[in-house]
């Protein structure tokens, strides 16, 4: 999790973050020409105030009064017109930059190694790509450019005070070296609260998309309630998190406004002293410098004028600062090498489907190896079946040929290249792979299908639906091919969303067919279905089929029967019956005791 650094900001990570507005630097170098206008500009309704009065009020001028205001108001038209573009143009940036940097983090993401999101919270990645990427945002609407104006216009306004009159302005800036200090220790204190509101917003989301996706397991188990006295505590803490940011508010803010009311009445006692002496009656009525009405009047509005911004200040630096904090988060994610990399170039014409794994090692963690030398060898239109307890390794055998996970030791190779020298996305286009828990997306059910893929054909997909036998159900469906299945295929049932799955594989015609407990969640009729469309689709392809159902693997031109990540036994069904006490043969046996039917 990212810290506070506390640092008022980050030069490097602004750096970067610049480099995502180079796209848009017109419009950033007109938002800052703005920012600068506005702040010296803000000076001229003060100046104008002080010669209205002095020179026409005072002197009983009713037509230069009238001709004095009539410029103020358009002064004051042409500020709201610069305010109103500079407000749109920054906000226009930010969001244009977060724009593209969401789409980057996004291609990220999608191309990080599955490792990496065995162990990252899915409430974290969605806090990263939607909520601290909003305070980046701020950093172009709120923070840099804000401050920027800020800090010139109160610079502006103390130093035309000090040049306008020494003694007034001093006395009137008694108070501000106090509001520093206070404004330093509420930055402090805010910046360590808006921290913790961050912190609590990212576990409020991860708790919140754990448990809406595991809905069903909360309530197949009755656990609503003892779920929802923890997102009670979750939520809690989020709302204790923004209350203290809220106190500091509520005690900052009044400060300021006790720094203003005294600044005026300084200014109010010294100015109002000066001109009641007789020396400044004499200056005054001589037409020499001195303090005049107008000059009192003009320093009120350069008081009320100074002390909003920096009442807004040290939020804004805030908000600058979190901006840089939700930067460096969204950075670290953009840094992450843990991306399959894609150094192949290969990607011939056609490929046969050859597989062979020589000596091959792997583990997770990098410790515990879960396969261990691991050689086998798959001619071209073989069917290999693998086949163990749970943790044997088998899943684990087809995610290396998909190069979701790196190999430890030895080689993995398709048509005797190793598939490290293929192009990544061609050779996850030769393998096509239905899992036992399928995911379907909120569209419709040819989207699912296709997965958006313009070049398959609303007639491939039909043709693939009825070579499996679903175009029946599918056309009962509201809307046959273009119903919606909604999130994660929850309108339809298991069955159908498997066979959805297995269509998906069949359109993309692979040389390489990877069945992962294809069949386990369905029907029997449901499997007679898929089970008659694999032997057309294995025809001519390569096939690695894991299943717990010997019974759907005994034709099978090899057998692999793993544990613990290592081959135990190799051969066809019944070579490996006839192995006395052997792994496959135990296996066998305890589906015959439990079934009471013969396999084989």
């Amino acid at each position: 999790m990212s810290q506070v650094t506390g640092k008022a900001l980050d030069w490097n990570l602004l750096r970067r973050v610049m480099q995502y507005v180079k796209p848009y630097k017109v419009t950033f170098i007109i938002a800052a020409f703005l920012t600068v206008f506005l702040a010296v500009g803000a000076l001229v309704q003060p100046i104008l105030t002080e010669k209205a009065v002095n020179d026409y009020i005072m002197m009983g001028n009713y037509s230069g009064l009238v001709a004095m205001v009539a410029l103020m108001v358009g002064i004051l038209l042409v500020q709201t017109a610069g305010q109103y573009y500079q407000t749109y143009l920054t906000n226009s940036l930010g969001q244009s930059v977060i724009r593209n940097l969401r789409i980057d983090i996004f291609n990220h993401i999608t191309s990080l190694k599955l490792r990496y999101f065995d162990r990252t919270p899915i409430g974290i990645l969605i806090t990263r790509t939607v909520s601290d990427l909003e305070t980046i945002a701020d950093i172009f609407s709120e923070g840099l450019i804000s401050i920027i104006g800020d800090l010139l216009l109160v610079v502006s306004i103390v130093t035309y005070m000090i040049f306008r009159d020494w003694k007034l302005g001093l006395i009137t800036l008694a108070p501000i070296p106090f509001l520093i200090g206070a404004t330093y220790i509420f930055k402090e204190a805010i910046k360590s609260s808006f921290q913790e509101v961050r912190t609590q917003v990212a576990r409020l989301n991860t708790f919140l998309a754990e448990h809406i996706t595991g809905i069903s397991i909360i309530q197949y188990f009755a656990r609503e309630d003892q779920e929802m006295r923890k997102f009670v505590d979750v939520n809690q803490k989020y709302r204790d998190a923004n209350i203290r940011s809220n106190y500091y508010y509520s005690i900052f803010f009044p400060v300021v406004e006790i720094f203003s009311a005294l600044s005026l009445g300084l200014l109010v006692w010294y100015g109002s002293r000066r001109i009641l002496s007789d020396q400044e009656i004499v200056l005054l009525t001589s037409g020499k410098d001195g303090i005049t009405p107008g000059l009192i009047f003009s320093f009120i509005f350069l008081i009320n004028l100074m002390f909003r911004p920096i009442r807004q200040l040290a939020d804004k630096f805030n908000t600058l600062q979190m901006g840089m904090v939700g930067a460096d988060r969204i950075f670290k994610v953009l840094d992450t090498d843990e991306v399959v990399v894609n150094s192949g170039t290969l990607q011939p014409a056609h490929i046969n489907g050859e597989i062979e794994f020589k000596n091959l090692w792997f583990a997770y963690n990098e410790e515990n190896w879960v396969l261990k030398d691991i050689s086998f060898h798959v001619k071209p239109g073989e069917t290999l079946a693998l086949v163990g307890a749970t943790g044997a390794g088998k899943s684990s055998t087809i995610n290396i040929l998909n190069r979701f996970y790196e190999i430890g030791k030895g080689s993995a190779m398709i048509d005797g290249v190793d598939i490290r020298e293929y192009d990544i996305n061609f050779l996850r286009t030769q393998i096509a792979t239905v899992i036992q828990d399928v995911f379907l997306f909120t569209d419709t059910i040819a989207n699912n299908i296709s997965l958006n893929n313009p070049n398959i054909s609303r007639e491939r997909i039909i043709a693939a639906a009825k070579e499996v036998g679903a175009h029946e159900f599918i056309e009962r469906l509201p809307g046959g091919y273009d119903y919606n299945v909604m999130e994660r295929g929850a309108t339809l049932s298991a069955g159908q969303a498997q066979l959805i799955s297995f269509i998906r594989a069949l359109v993309y015609d692979p040389k390489i067919l990877v069945l992962d407990e294809a069949t386990s969640s369905v029907d029997t009729e449901t499997e007679e279905l898929i089970q008659t469309a694999i032997y057309k689709l294995m025809e001519g392809r390569t096939a690695i089929v894991i299943a717990h159902r010997l019974s759907t693997i005994q034709n099978a031109d090899k057998i692999i029967v793993l544990d613990h990540g290592e081959i135990m036994e190799m051969g066809t069904h019944q070579e490996l019956l006839r192995i006395n006490d052997g792994y496959y043969r135990k296996l066998y046996d305890l589906q015959f005791n439990s079934t009471g039917i013969k396999v084989g």
